[in-house]
C-alpha cells in the first residue's frame, strides 16, 4: 500500500520518514511487506491509512490539483484536518498514534470484560433507522450503530457474544447482508468511553488552528468552525456514529459536487454512488485518487488543477 506513491516522490518518501521517526516504527517495512495481521492492529492501521491518505494528498499537491474543501470518513478525518490546516502534518502521526494505542487497549479490555473480540459488521439492506430500531427493540446493551455508512448500508459495532446475535437478528430482520469487518474493535461507541478520557488529556497538549478551508466533521455531519471545535469533536468521534450520510448531504448542499477519494481503496466512491441512486441531488461524482494511475488518468477525465 502507498509503494507507487513512495516510488514516484521525494516529498512522499520524505514523508515516511518524518512519520516513521516520530512514531518509531518502520513504515516502510510495515506497509510494503507487513502482513495482513500486523495491519489489522488499530495501533499500526491507523498510521499507515493516514500516511498513505498524505501522501496521496502530496502527490496531488505536486500536479496543482488542491482542495476547495476537505472532509474525511473516520481516521480519514485525521488528513482531512491536515489539509485544511487544522492540524499539523508533523503533529498527525503522534496524534493518531495515540489515538490507536488508546482504541486498542480499550478494545482488549472490552475482551477481556465480555469474552470474545470486539469488532464491527456491515449491515446490507436496511435503512439506519431500522437497524437503529432492531437494536433497540432487542434490548442489546453492547452493540451500537457505529456509521452510517449509505442510505442502505450501516456499520454496527459491539463486544461479546451480543455482537454475533445482533448479526443474526438483523438478518432475521431483513438486512440482505451482514459481513464481519477486519478490525479489532467496537469503533465509534460508547463502549470506547475509556479511550475518550484517555485521548482527551492527550490532546490537550496538541495544537488545532482555525481551518483555513472548510472542513466537516463526521460527529455533526455539518462544517466545522474552528480549532477548538475541531479538537472536541476528535474527542467525541471515539464514541459517537459516523454520520457519514449526514456529511454526504452538507458537502452537496454546500455546491460541491466534484470529489476525490485521497486516500487507498474506493470505499467512498462506492458510498457516493449509493448516496447518488437514494438521494436527489444531481450528478456528484467521486474518483479514487490514491495511487499513481489513478492520479495520472486526471487530465483523460478532465479534472484541473483546483478541483
Amino acid at each position: 500500500m502507498g509503494k507507487d506513491l513512495y516510488d514516484e516522490s521525494e516529498a512522499v518518501r520524505r514523508l515516511f520518514e518524518a512519520a516513521s521517526d516520530t512514531t518509531e516504527m518502520d513504515l516502510r517495512r510495515l506497509l510494503f511487506e507487513g502482513s495482513d495481521e500486523d495491519l489489522k492492529a488499530t495501533d499500526k492501521t491507523q498510521i499507515a491509512i493516514t500516511l498513505v491518505n498524505l501522501a496521496a494528498a502530496t502527490v496531488l499537491a505536486e500536479r496543482d490539483i488542491t482542495a476547495q474543501a476537505s472532509a474525511g470518513f473516520s481516521l480519514g478525518e485525521y488528513a482531512s484536518l491536515v489539509q485544511a490546516g487544522v492540524l499539523a502534518s508533523e503533529d498527525v502521526f503522534a496524534v493518531v498514534r495515540r489515538r490507536g494505542d488508546c482504541m486498542e487497549r480499550a478494545s482488549r479490555e472490552l475482551d477481556a470484560r465480555f469474552g470474545g473480540t470486539a469488532g464491527m459488521a456491515a449491515v446490507l439492506g436496511l435503512s439506519f433507522e431500522d437497524v437503529c430500531r432492531t437494536l433497540e427493540s432487542h434490548g442489546f446493551e453492547q452493540v451500537y450503530p457505529a456509521i452510517h455508512n449509505s442510505p442502505v448500508q450501516t456499520v454496527i459495532a459491539g463486544a461479546g457474544e451480543e455482537l454475533g446475535r445482533a448479526q443474526k437478528v438483523l438478518k432475521e430482520a431483513g438486512a440482505r447482508r451482514v459481513m464481519p469487518l477486519k478490525v479489532s474493535g467496537p469503533f465509534h461507541t460508547p463502549l470506547m468511553e475509556s479511550a475518550r478520557v484517555e485521548f482527551e488529556e492527550y490532546l490537550e497538549t496538541v495544537s488545532f488552528a482555525d481551518p483555513e478551508l472548510p472542513v466537516y466533521s463526521n460527529v455533526t455531519g455539518s462544517r466545522v468552525v474552528s480549532g477548538r471545535e475541531a479538537r472536541a469533536l476528535c474527542i467525541r468521534q471515539l464514541v459517537s456514529t459516523v454520520r457519514w450520510v449526514d456529511e454526504q448531504r452538507c458537502l452537496v448542499a454546500d455546491g460541491y459536487d466534484e470529489l476525490l477519494e485521497v486516500g487507498p481503496g474506493t470505499v467512498l466512491e462506492g458510498l457516493w454512488k449509493a448516496f447518488a441512486k437514494t438521494e436527489d441531488h444531481g450528478a456528484v461524482v467521486c474518483r479514487p485518487a490514491g495511487t499513481i494511475e489513478d492520479i495520472a488518468g486526471f487530465r483523460i477525465a478532465g479534472i484541473t488543477p483546483d478541483a
